[in-house]
């Protein structure tokens, strides 16, 4: 592949800034993954069998979305238009759709997922992680992972993302079965344990039960923490060693500290706050305190409908404060960092062959154009997987 306007190699061992930028480039791709990444006039002799010339379009990572709730029921349309003219959201919404993916068939659940990873593919995702949580009994998480599991490696068990219905002021008791039950029978087909550490929700001696129940199971733990409220999910996931604490949106002074402090990777959701008219997190400060930021899409049919990596892009630099280097570099090497990858989220020799070729000339106008459709061909492993004109 060569002709590229810019490309983001994510390695600044090979170009300019933490993106390693480098212009009038080319990339050699051999059996999956990146052979070779350097300026257009050094492209080894005989690297290349096929040569595709990009004509000076920009080129850059796919996109790791390192947060999603895909296999679900229904939508909440109804909810997301009442909330818009006047009532708040709180957590319970969720129930609406576990009610929607209980009565749903698992190839329903299958097509609409199938139909959301392609949507993503689309603009640019080449690797994405999925939850359950929308089941809440044993027999609709496992069916929730198994069915995820036909999607993606990066299956996470999210049994405990609200109390469902028939536990209603028995939240204790629900804990008591994702320990006893859903974590031994479900973790064989999930890779991630998560929770949601918020009021409304479980406290912190659930959340930690919960997380720690998992890691017991050999699952990595994530949370949705500081999302609705300043709470004890990002400091529990700092002490946990958690990959990733997600939403982030109500941070304190020690809450940042603590991250900056440890491993854990800070995801931030601007397309959750944009639909429930939230704050957004305080992405410009953590960045400038030195935590690791990553930038993930959260679709879900409740507060964040949507799958688009460059939208989350653009509305991290016009309304979180990051800069567009910042803001690509959160949506693939950030979000690597998050599911504790480094094969993707990244255009360096070794890496997977995850590519996205803009129709523009540099990454900057994914936030410069908000809401145009400039991913016009994606690379997996190597091999295309996704071109504008294939649809027409």
């Amino acid at each position: 592949m060569d002709g590229i306007g810019t490309l983001v190699t994510n390695d600044p061992t090979v170009g300019e800034g933490p993106l390693g930028l480098l212009r009038d480039a080319a990339l050699v791709l051999r059996e999956g993954k990146v052979a070779w990444a350097g300026p257009s006039s050094r492209v080894p002799e005989g690297a290349a069998h096929r040569r595709v010339d990009v004509a000076g379009r920009s080129v850059l990572p796919g996109f790791v979305d390192s947060h999603a709730h895909l296999v679900f029921g229904g939508d909440r349309a109804a909810d997301f238009e009442a909330r818009m003219t006047g009532r708040p959201y709180s957590a319970g919404g969720i129930r609406t759709t576990i009610a929607a993916t209980r009565g749903a068939t698992d190839d329903d659940l299958a097509a609409n997922m199938g139909r959301l990873v392609a949507e993503a593919l689309r603009s640019g995702t080449t690797t994405i992680e999925c939850k359950s949580g929308y089941g809440q009994t044993v027999d609709h998480e496992s069916r929730s992972l198994a069915v995820a599991g036909r999607f993606t490696a990066e299956t996470t068990l999210l049994a405990a993302h609200v109390t469902p219905p028939e536990f209603a002021g028995r939240t204790d008791d629900y804990v008591d079965l994702v320990l006893s039950r859903m974590i031994p029978e479900c973790a064989s087909s999930a890779k991630w344990i998560d929770v949601f550490c918020e009021e409304g929700a479980f406290d912190r001696d659930q959340s930690k039960a919960v997380l720690e129940a998992g890691m017991a199971a050999g699952l990595t733990p994530r949370v949705h923490g500081n999302q609705l409220t300043y709470g004890d999910g990002v400091r529990l996931a700092v002490e946990l060693g958690a990959a990733s604490v997600d939403h982030v949106t109500y941070t304190t002074d020690a809450d940042i500290e603590a991250l900056a402090g440890g491993t854990t990777v800070a995801t931030v959701l601007p397309g959750a706050d944009f639909s429930t008219r939230n704050r957004y997190p305080e992405a410009r400060r953590m960045i400038d305190a030195g935590v690791t930021v990553a930038l993930a899409a959260d679709c879900n049919p409740g507060t964040s409908y949507t799958t688009s990596i460059p939208w989350c892009i653009a509305v991290a630099v016009r309304d979180m404060h990051m800069s567009p280097d910042e803001a690509v570099w959160a949506a693939t090497a950030g979000g690597a960092a998050a599911l504790r990858r480094n094969d993707i989220g990244r255009l360096a020799v070794g890496s997977r062959a995850d590519a996205i070729v803009l129709d523009a000339p540099s990454h900057i106008h994914l936030a410069y154009r908000p809401g145009v459709q400039l991913v016009s061909q994606v690379w997996r492993d190597g091999r295309p997987a996704y071109r504008a004109d294939w649809a027409s």
